[in-house]
């Protein structure tokens, strides 16, 4: 059968832009068979040495509503966009599908009308991102069937694709939080059977790169592929770069670790440790309210609030996914990464002041952590089929009201 229009989900990060064609079928969702990857080193106007503007300045501008652009940023943009141009009309060629509906998460807060990026840690801020890329997709002879409704968040797009992905680990569970990582860190969760955009809880919950350990550095770190790598190269007085080169990710670090490589298992302790209290914190965020585990990114950061409506909630699963969870996968039950986490994390449960016996006893029985809560998300697309879903459900909301909130529902499935 013919298709009216194409559907294409987006996942654009820090060094590439994902693209796949989405299948729908009774609000289910499955990768076609179309993909297309553009990396943006590979773009004409990308700057090798590029370095983004100081967080803090960003943050800055953004609250005060004065963005001011660099030349830099300017340039690394238009690598950026044409990458994600490249993949779309690959798409398009690939299928012979000329009407496409695109959804697309990117890092990064985003500008007020959804478009935009006004604040962005590992790239440039792109505040007229989707004017820019409609209007080379016009050029081309690419029809919208819509304009692109806004940049969504990656991790709210792990979230949608967990909850509606034909195996997604969001679908059977009521309360669940997901930490996917791979460039950056993505956080999601599913409370009282409904997704959660963590914007809207953010004066109770803090994702992950906002939160500062005693070292000065982002929980991102300690949370995302890229971190690993980056934890390993100081520990080997190496470069990323040179990481990359040699192909050394984080699956050939835990197995030089397992071979007693010594800077690979300082650099697992040091993982561990923090992932530990971070999903503590989360544990426990959730459980009693903010509990000062962590201090924050930005020194303009307001303290979270300690009363939220969902406190005493226990959380079904814990599910790790992206890069970091391929990784736990190949590390399950082994004594590197798998096994001191759970008892880095049993011991601050059990430890813990906030946690009463319920808690500890849901968490911990028989004083260890109970390791089929944490779960693998076998989802390496989840960004993109996220993506895809969020446009595929605004565009449905034109035409159908009732179907505007169905991303927000767990138990939409008609």
């Amino acid at each position: 059968m013919h298709k009216r229009y194409l559907l294409i989900g987006i996942d654009g990060g820090a060094t590439k832009v994902n693209g796949w064609s989405i299948n729908v079928s009774e609000n289910k969702f499955t990768l076609e068979r179309y993909n297309s990857v553009a990396e943006y080193a590979d773009q004409d106007n990308y700057i090798n040495d590029f370095r983004p503007i100081n967080l803090e300045k960003q943050l800055a501008e953004l609250e005060n509503g004065k963005i001011q652009i660099s030349d830099s940023e300017r340039k690394q943009a238009q690598a950026f966009i044409q990458a994600t141009f490249e993949i779309i009309k690959d798409i398009v060629q690939q299928s012979g599908i000329n009407q496409v509906l695109i959804g697309e998460g990117m890092p990064g807060l985003k500008t007020e009308d959804q478009r935009g990026i006004a604040v962005m840690a590992n790239g440039p801020r792109i505040v007229n991102y989707c004017d820019e890329l409609e209007r080379r997709l016009e050029a081309a002879g690419i029809e919208l069937i819509q304009p692109i409704a806004k940049l969504g968040s990656d991790a709210y797009y792990c979230g949608l694709g967990e909850e509606f992905a034909k195996n997604g680990k969001f679908a059977n569970v009521k309360n669940s939080y997901y930490l996917g990582g791979g460039t950056g860190t993505a956080d999601a969760l599913k409370l009282e059977g409904e997704l959660i955009n963590l914007d809207d809880i953010k004066d109770w919950f803090v994702k992950t790169w906002e939160l500062k350990n005693e070292r000065g550095f982002s929980q991102q770190r300690y949370a995302s592929a890229q971190g690993i790598q980056e934890i390993y190269a100081e520990n080997t007085g190496r470069k990323l770069g040179e990481l990359n080169r040699q192909k050394i990710y984080p699956i050939q670090i835990w197995k030089k670790a397992c071979a007693n490589d010594k800077a690979a298992i300082k650099t697992f302790d040091i993982l561990t440790k923090n992932l530990a209290r971070l999903v503590y914190e989360r544990i426990s965020t959730l459980y009693s309210g903010w509990q000062d585990c962590f201090s924050f990114v930005s020194s303009n950061r307001i303290k979270p609030r300690s009363d939220h409506p969902y406190k005493g909630t226990l959380l079904d699963s814990i599910i790790i996914g992206q890069r970091l969870g391929e990784v736990f996968k190949r590390a399950e039950d082994e004594n590197i990464l798998w096994e001191p986490f759970l008892k880095k994390l049993s011991i601050l449960i059990n430890t813990s002041s906030c946690l009463d016996e319920t808690a500890k006893s849901h968490y911990c029985p028989n004083g260890e952590f109970h390791k089929d809560i944490i779960e693998n998300s076998e989802l390496r697309e989840a960004p993109a089929l996220g993506a895809g879903i969020d446009a595929y459900f605004n565009h449905k909301s034109e035409t159908k009201p009732e179907e505007k909130d169905a991303r927000a529902r767990g138990n939409s499935r008609n």
